[in-house]
């Protein structure tokens, strides 16, 4: 069984540990999504590949679903005595290893996506992990404060000001023009069916769809989502706050109609949303409890959305 997920940061990547314990056999491979990176400190930051290779890889920090466990922070204390910033950005020692090693790399000229399959050497994730993209994609908000209106990286919307400003718009600067990874849409070509984890509709999968060839490629295939959004709020995040800044209501059906029945054969709604089971369109829902709990409850949820996608492929 080959499997392709297109994944984000903590949803997905504690999805993915599910999907693993549920199919263990399969062949996984994961497109992670990349218009979340960011350059700070000199250095190139991956934040939802980190997050889904830390997870499936054993290191991640278990209680805030980001960065490494056992992390110490002497560096960045170093740091903000010499008044070096930014102050809201926060990177411990040990993840400070990771973003070194990815800049060298890249400076020497080796592409992310060979950069990433380095880094998986060491930590063994289980899955393929390719990012979106080997060319650089960055997500902008653009907002309006005290100081006007201006476009921010999604990470200082997201982390400095907690989403807290509301989003005029959002993009995915260079998506236009960049390519998909070699082997993207070879994985994708030749998966079974397609899983869409329970990550950000727009910044996570939606930036992934909107580099040109993706989206045609995961339609072409059985898909089967799983929702982030329960009784009308994000499971875990501001979602709700992305959904908001392109004028889609946050709700489980409001996000199943924002990918539409072309993208989406099968849709997994909380039991809070079974009404939803009753809905049209050309996607077939079905409900059942989405809460990851713990790893067991998340294979649950796996093995919901693997028995779905079987039920659905032609």
């Amino acid at each position: 069984m080959r499997i392709v997920a297109l994944a984000g940061g903590i949803g997905g990547a504690r999805f993915l540990r599910g999907l693993k314990q549920a199919a263990p056999e399969a062949d996984i491979t994961v497109i992670g999504n990349t218009g979340d990176d960011i350059s700070l400190f000199g250095l190139r930051i991956c934040p939802d590949l980190d997050t889904v290779m830390y997870t499936l890889g054993g290191g991640i920090n278990e209680e805030q679903g980001w960065g490494r466990t056992e992390e110490t922070f002497t560096l960045r204390e170093e740091l903000a005595a010499y008044d070096i910033g930014p102050g809201w950005f926060t990177l411990g020692d040990r993840d400070f290893a990771t973003h070194i090693v990815r800049t060298q790399m890249l400076d020497a000229g080796y592409p992310l996506s060979a950069v990433t399959e380095a880094l998986c050497d060491r930590w063994r994730p289980g899955v393929r992990l390719l990012p979106m993209s080997d060319d650089r994609v960055e997500t902008h908000v653009v907002i309006e404060d005290a100081e006007g209106r201006r476009a921010v990286h999604f990470q200082e919307w997201w982390v400095r000001l907690h989403a807290e400003v509301p989003a005029q718009g959002i993009g995915a600067v260079g998506a236009e023009d960049a390519k998909p990874a070699p082997g993207v849409l070879e994985a994708l070509d030749a998966a079974d069916f397609v899983i869409l984890p329970p990550s950000n509709p727009v910044v996570s999968v939606g930036t992934i769809l909107s580099v040109p060839g993706i989206r045609a490629a995961v339609a072409a295939k059985t898909v089967v989502g799983v929702s982030p959004i329960i009784g009308g709020a994000p499971v875990r995040g501001m979602a709700d706050a992305c959904l908001t800044a392109i004028g889609v209501e946050t709700s489980a059906g409001a996000v199943a109609a924002h990918y539409g029945p072309d993208l989406l054969d099968g849709w997994l709604v909380d039991t809070a949303d079974a009404g939803l089971e009753d809905s049209s369109g050309g996607t077939v829902i079905r409900s059942r409890p989405l809460l990851m709990t713990d790893v067991d409850a998340t294979a649950d949820i796996a093995r919901a959305a693997i028995d779905l996608a079987g039920e659905l492929r032609p």
